[in-house]
């Protein structure tokens, strides 16, 4: 087991945080001897294990905050605070960056943002296959209830300006995503993009760039990602690099055609010159398990000829995804209703049944890769068989009859919950994922979304990820199995996602820096979160500071909402 005690040694890089508090004092007609003074500081956390997010070695120190920025680290003198936080025996981080979250609507719903915020994570970006605009073309955005009224929206700034409307407790930034430029200009036809409906793509990109966007993210397992090409994908990441911004890639295959699935993201990269973190990086077939290495053989040979190519992963062994992506790519086309219309149809969906058990060359499938097996398929969604796994789901179908065809009796759960049911599939290993989340390039986020143990975001069975990545990372992986120090446990927590979002005003503590701020127990941080009971909060997190505001106090939450919409452009 690692230990994360703090020695009470200070080192000499703390007093840059004395000079900068007495060049303020200074400034503002305060000496050492001026008997009172008002406080200098809106919040001193006092006495802390230091880790500032860089991956250097912790310290003991304090840090001082006024408004919504860190304004000194250091040695604080007493007294200087309007609220003073006692840190002793806790570590004190920069406040975790997610990114890599699913919380676009639910944060409008409910900003509280309570199983974010109960981790420790100040900021979450969104943005996989879709984001929260553009909505152009035949697209429409999703409505939804801000401030007392129905709202929908178009471009991808007016969802931003949502968030501040909303009151949300955590800062919110996000991608473009591909689903939402393809099908603004394509809409639900699988037809080839003509030069002309390619360009306007290109200014949906640019438009949203303008708007905020870190960069263009893109799921291209499935459609509409999927229909888009590699010289596609290139042509729109040009857009991005013009404008500083990043690809971020749910690859194409994560099961046997990996490899050449990671080689394209790095080729996109390459050609665009455009900065490439793939997201939840890992080997979704079990019979690839164990090859790892290899995946990250290609990264690293891709950085050392300067291809700026990254990943992240969540620490889970399980992902969430859709039974409707067990139906091949082609059934998509039209929409969910089309799909269901196909399903129905006994020839299709013979040809749907066979293309599932024989595979398509190229298409990943989550049903093969885990082996046919319907006991590694466990039900999120919210409706009559959550938190079942699917081997159960058939057998109370079938009851005392004969059990049917097991494809047959998916296809007709698919048409009666409308072509959607959310599950999580058991699809990879530990081995290889803690492979993946040691590499330096590696960072951590979540895949889940803002819920909570109570109210109208507590609905379902979703993924523990939601409620415990980062209390996990910090529990398991640093103090339990010592596969992470805490210094770089944090920094792919922090600075390394914000380095990658272009978030250059967070993920470090340092004078200058937005006050976003966690404050943990090294010794208790854990998740409690599973998969059959996910509605429970993590454990060991106990203040939580954002823009300057504590929004979690001695483990409770307090009235503020400080959080705000980051925009690359802005931020």
């Amino acid at each position: 087991m690692q230990r994360t005690q703090c020695s009470p040694v200070v080192p000499k890089v703390v007093l840059t945080g004395l000079m900068l508090l007495l060049s303020y004092k200074a400034a503002n007609g305060f000496d050492e001897q001026t008997p009172k003074a008002d406080p200098i500081f809106d919040i001193v956390v006092r006495g802390g294990c230091i880790v500032d997010g860089t991956g250097n070695p912790w310290y003991f120190g304090d840090v001082g905050i006024r408004g919504d920025r860190l304004t000194a680290i250091g040695r604080i003198p007493p007294g200087t605070g309007k609220t003073e936080i006692d840190a002793t025996g806790l570590v004190v981080a920069p406040g975790f960056i997610d990114i890599h979250s699913h919380s676009d609507l639910v944060i409008l719903e409910d900003g509280r943002a309570e199983s974010k915020v109960r981790q420790g994570v100040t900021t979450d970006v969104l943005g996989e296959g879709n984001s929260s605009g553009p909505y152009h073309g035949s697209t429409t955005s999703p409505r939804i209830t801000v401030s007392g009224t129905d709202r929908r929206w178009n471009r991808l700034a007016e969802y931003l300006d949502l968030v501040d409307e909303a009151d949300v407790s955590i800062n919110i930034a996000s991608y473009v995503g591909i689903g939402n430029i393809w099908q603004s200009v394509m809409g639900s036809s699988f037809e080839r993009p003509t030069a002309d409906q390619l360009e306007q793509m290109k200014l949906y990109v640019d438009e949203a760039m303008q708007d905020g966007a870190l960069g263009l993210s893109s799921q291209v397992m499935m459609p509409p990602g999927s229909l888009a090409t590699t010289s596609e994908i290139v042509s729109l990441c040009e857009v991005v690099a013009k404008h500083g911004g990043i690809y971020s890639t749910h690859i194409r295959n994560e099961g046997l055609a990996v490899f050449d699935a990671v080689r394209e993201a790095i080729e996109i990269g390459e050609r665009a010159k455009v900065p490439v973190d793939i997201i939840h990086l890992k080997i979704a077939d079990q019979q690839y398990w164990g090859r790892m290495a290899e995946v990250i053989s290609l990264i690293e040979d891709a950085r050392r000829r300067g291809v700026n190519v990254q990943a992240n992963v969540y620490p889970y062994t399980r992902g969430n995804n859709d039974l409707v992506s067990i139906i091949p790519p082609w059934a998509h086309e039209g929409g969910t209703q089309e799909l269901i219309a196909r399903l129905k149809n006994p020839e299709q969906r013979a040809r749907i049944r066979k293309e599932i058990q024989e595979g398509i060359p190229g298409w990943y499938n989550h049903y093969s890769a885990v082996g046919g097996d319907w006991s590694r398929m466990l039900v999120s969604a919210n409706n009559s068989y959550k938190g079942l796994t699917m081997d159960r789901v058939l057998a109370l179908r079938a009851g005392d009859n004969a059990p049917r065809d097991s494809l047959e009796e998916l296809f007709d759960i698919l048409i009666e919950q409308n072509g959607s049911v959310s599950t999580v599939f058991a699809h990879h290993t530990e081995e290889d994922m803690t492979l993946a989340m040691s590499q330096p390039w590696c960072s951590i986020g979540s895949d889940g979304s803002a819920l909570a143990t109570d109210g109208i975001l507590r609905r379902g069975n979703p993924h523990p990820r939601s409620f415990g990545t980062f209390p996990r990372v910090l529990g398991v992986y640093v103090r339990d199995a010592g596969i992470l120090r805490l210094e770089d446990a944090i920094r792919k927590m922090t600075s390394l996602n914000a380095a990658k979002a272009g978030l250059i005003d967070r993920g470090l503590l340092l004078a200058g820096k937005y006050a976003d701020v966690a404050i943990f127990a090294a010794e208790r941080v854990t998740d409690t979160s599973t998969y059959t009971d996910p509605f429970q909060y993590g454990k060991g997190v106990e203040y939580v500071i954002v823009n300057g505001q504590i929004v979690l106090q001695k483990g409770e939450r307090t009235d503020a909402r400080p959080g705000r919409s980051l925009r690359r452009s802005k931020d």
